[in-house]
C-alpha cells in the first residue's frame, strides 16, 4: 500500500519546498548527531558518520539562494564571502577566521568555509555566530537571495537547534584533510536511511513526523539529481559536437599529410639533382684552388718581412701615444679635483647660509607668536573687566533680593500679629455678647473669609520667597563660574609670561646662533683662500665606506672623520690627534700618517 504526501499549498512555490526540506534535513542530522554522540560517550573525531552528514547538511543549508558573484574565471558560489563578515561582528571570531587564512593546504573559498564551520564547531559557539549573522539581514542581502534559508524563518529555526550541539565534544583535525574536493550530493542518502530507528521510539505521531521528513528529503534529492542528470547531459552534448569537429579536424589533417609527403619526394628529387651539379663544380675549383695556393705561398714570404717592420714601428708609435695620454689623464685629474673642492666649499657656505635664513624664519615666527599672545592676553583682560562688572551687579541683585526678603518676613510677622489679636477679639465676643450670636456669627465668617485671604496671601508670600532662593542659588552658580573663569584667566596669564620667558630664552639663542655663524663664515672665508692655496682634495662621505689606516667598516657605533691636513676619511681611532696647522692656528683633527709626518717637519724645521 502506497501513501501519497501532497504539497501544502504554502510549499508549493519551489524555494518554500526546498527551505522546508532542507529544514527537515537539518532536524534529523542535529537529533541524530546528537543522539548518536550521547550514546557513543567520547569525544567524537572527522570519521564520525553522523558528524560527516551533519557538515553535509549545513552546507547545503549554507549554499542555498547564494547568489552568483562574477571574477575573473566565471560565475562562483562561495560560502566564504558571508562566513567571513562574523569577523566584523563578533570580534572573537577572528581567531577562527585568521587560523583558516593560515592554513597552508586550503586553496579554495569553499575549503576555507568547510575549515571554519569545524572549528566554530569545536568552540561551541556555532549557533552564536549564525545568529549573529541572522540579525543583519542587511549584509545577508549581498550574499544570498531573497528567499534563502538563511534569510528566511527557517534560518532562526536551524540555529535554535545547533545550541544543542554544544553538549557535543569534537576534535577535528582540520589541517591533513583535504577540504578543497567537492563532497557528492550522494552523501546525504545515508541520512534519512539511518534516523528512522530514533523516530519510532516517539510514538505514532513521531513516525508521522519521521515519515514527512523522509518525503521531503526524498523530494530534495530528486531535484538535486535531476539538476546533475541535465548537467551531465548537457556535458555529453558537448562532448559529442567536440568529437565531431576533431574527426573533420582529423580528416583535414590526414589530408594535409599526403600532400606534404608528396612534396618531400619532389625535393629529394631536386636534392639529388643539386648535390651531382655541386660536385662538379667542386672538382673544377679544386683545381683553381691548388694553383693560387702555390703562387700565394710565394707571395707570403715577402709580405711576412714588411709586417714585421711595420709592427715594430707600430709597437713605438704606441709606447709613445701610451705615454702622453697618461700625462693628460693625470692633468685633467688634477683639474677634477681642484673643481670638487671648490664646489665642496661652495656648497658648505650655501647650507650656512640656508641655516641661517631659516633660524631668522623661526625668529620672526615667534615674533608673531609673541604678539597673538598679547593680544590673547588684551582680551582676556577685557573679559575680565566685563565679567567683574557682572559679578558687582550681582552682588547688588543678592543684596536686594535680601532686603525684599526681610521685608516680606516682616510682613509675615505683622499678618501673624493680626490673626492672633482678631482670635483674642473672637474670644471676647463670645464671652461677653451671647445674646448677640447671629451678629457674631456673621463677624466671624467675616472674620473666617479674612482668614483664608490671609492664608492664601502667605502661601503666595511663601511661593515668592521660595522662588527668590532659587533664583539667588542661580546667582550664586554664576558667581561661582565667573570665578573659576577668573581663575582660568590668572592661568593664562601666567602661560603668557612663561612663554615670554621662553621667547627671551629663543632669541638669545638665535642671537648666539648668528654670532657662531658669522664666525663659521669668516672661517669659511679663511678655508677657501687657504684652500685655493693646497692641492688636497676634501674626500665626499659617501665616496668612503672603509677607514684608510685600519680598512675597517664604518658604521653607527665607528663614524667617519676628516683629517684636517690630506682631506682623507678615518675612523676616530686613526685620527684622534690635534695640531694647529698654517690654515688654522688652533689645534685640529689629523690623521696618524699626517700626525707623524707634522712631528717630522716640525722636528726637521727645529734643527
Amino acid at each position: 500500500m502506497w501513501i501519497c504526501f501532497l504539497p501544502s499549498p504554502a510549499l508549493r512555490d519551489p524555494m518554500a519546498m526546498e527551505r522546508a526540506n532542507l529544514l527537515n534535513m537539518a532536524k534529523l542530522s542535529i537529533k541524530g548527531l546528537i543522539e548518536s554522540a550521547l550514546s557513543f560517550g567520547r569525544t567524537l573525531d572527522s570519521d564520525y558518520p553522523p558528524l560527516q552528514q551533519f557538515f553535509v547538511v549545513m552546507e547545503h543549508c549554507l549554499k542555498h539562494g547564494l547568489r552568483v558573484k562574477k571574477s575573473f574565471l566565471g560565475y562562483n558560489k562561495s560560502l566564504w564571502g558571508p562566513l567571513e563578515m562574523v569577523e566584523k561582528l563578533c570580534p572573537e571570531a577572528g581567531e577562527i577566521a585568521a587560523s583558516v587564512r593560515d592554513l597552508p593546504g586550503l586553496k579554495t573559498p569553499l575549503g576555507r568555509a568547510r575549515a571554519w564551520l569545524r572549528l566554530a564547531l569545536m568552540q561551541k559557539r556555532l549557533a552564536d555566530y549564525l545568529r549573529l549573522l541572522i540579525t543583519r539581514k542587511d549584509l545577508l542581502s549581498d550574499f544570498y537571495e531573497n528567499s534563502a534559508v538563511m534569510v528566511e524563518e527557517e534560518g532562526a529555526v536551524i540555529v535554535g537547534l545547533l545550541v544543542g550541539l554544544n553538549v557535543i565534544d569534537a576534535n577535528l583535525c582540520v589541517k591533513g584533510e583535504d577540504l578543497d574536493t567537492q563532497v557528492s550530493h550522494t552523501h546525504t542518502s545515508v541520512i534519512v536511511l539511518k534516523f528512522p530507528v530514533t523516530a519510532l521510539k516517539i510514538g505514532k505521531n513521531g513516525q508521522i513526523a519521521a515519515i514527512l521528513d523522509q518525503k521531503n528529503y526524498v523530494e530534495e534529492l530528486n531535484r538535486q539529481l535531476n539538476s546533475s542528470v541535465h548537467g551531465l547531459q548537457g556535458r555529453v552534448d558537448n562532448l559529442e559536437k567536440s568529437n565531431s569537429k576533431l574527426i573533420e579536424e582529423l580528416a583535414i589533417a590526414k589530408n594535409n599529410i599526403i600532400k606534404l609527403q608528396e612534396e618531400n619526394h619532389q625535393l629529394r628529387n631536386e636534392n639529388t639533382i643539386i648535390l651531382m651539379k655541386a660536385q662538379q663544380q667542386l672538382e673544377v675549383t679544386q683545381v683553381d684552388v691548388d694553383v693560387e695556393l702555390d703562387t700565394y705561398k710565394k707571395s707570403r714570404q715577402g709580405l711576412d718581412e714588411m709586417y714585421n717592420e711595420a709592427r715594430k714601428q707600430l709597437r713605438e708609435e704606441c709606447q709613445l701615444r701610451q705615454d702622453v695620454e697618461n700625462e693628460l689623464v693625470v692633468q685633467v685629474s688634477m683639474k677634477q679635483e681642484m673643481d670638487l673642492a671648490m664646489k665642496l666649499l661652495e656648497k658648505d657656505i650655501h647650507e650656512k647660509q640656508d641655516t641661517l635664513i631659516g633660524l631668522r624664519h623661526q625668529l620672526d615666527e615667534v615674533k608673531a607668536i609673541n604678539v597673538e599672545m598679547y593680544s590673547k592676553m588684551q582680551t582676556s583682560d577685557d573679559g575680565m573687566k566685563q565679567k567683574n562688572d557682572m559679578i558687582t551687579r550681582l552682588e547688588e541683585k543678592t543684596n536686594q533680593i535680601t532686603a525684599t526678603m526681610k521685608q516680606l518676613e516682616q510682613r509675615l510677622q505683622e499678618v501673624d500679629r493680626d490673626r492672633w489679636t482678631a482670635e483674642d477679639g473672637t474670644r471676647k465676643f463670645k464671652q461677653d455678647f451671647v445674646n448677640k450670636a447671629d451678629s457674631l456669627q456673621k463677624q466671624i465668617a467675616q472674620r473666617e473669609k479674612q482668614r483664608l485671604q490671609l492664608e492664601t496671601d502667605l502661601k503666595i508670600e511663601k511661593e515668592w520667597q521660595q522662588t527668590l532662593q532659587n533664583n539667588l542659588e542661580r546667582e550664586r552658580d554664576i558667581v561661582a563660574q565667573l570665578s573659576a573663569e577668573a581663575q582660568q584667566i590668572n592661568g593664562l596669564k601666567k602661560e603668557f609670561h612663561r612663554l615670554q620667558d621662553e621667547n627671551s630664552q629663543l632669541t638669545g639663542i638665535c642671537d648666539e646662533q648668528e654670532q657662531a655663524l658669522e664666525e663659521l663664515g669668516c672661517k669659511l672665508s679663511e678655508y677657501l683662500s687657504i684652500l685655493n692655496s693646497s692641492f688636497y682634495i676634501w674626500l665626499k662621505d659617501k665616496d668612503a665606506n672603509i677607514c684608510k689606516l685600519c680598512e675597517k667598516e664604518f658604521s653607527i657605533s665607528r663614524r667617519k672623520h676628516h683629517c684636517r691636513n690630506c682631506g682623507e676619511i678615518f675612523c676616530n681611532a686613526c685620527s684622534d690627534n690635534e695640531l694647529p696647522l698654517p690654515a688654522s692656528p688652533k689645534p685640529v683633527r689629523v690623521c696618524d700618517t699626517c700626525h707623524a709626518l707634522l712631528l717630522q717637519r716640525c722636528s726637521s724645521n727645529a734643527t
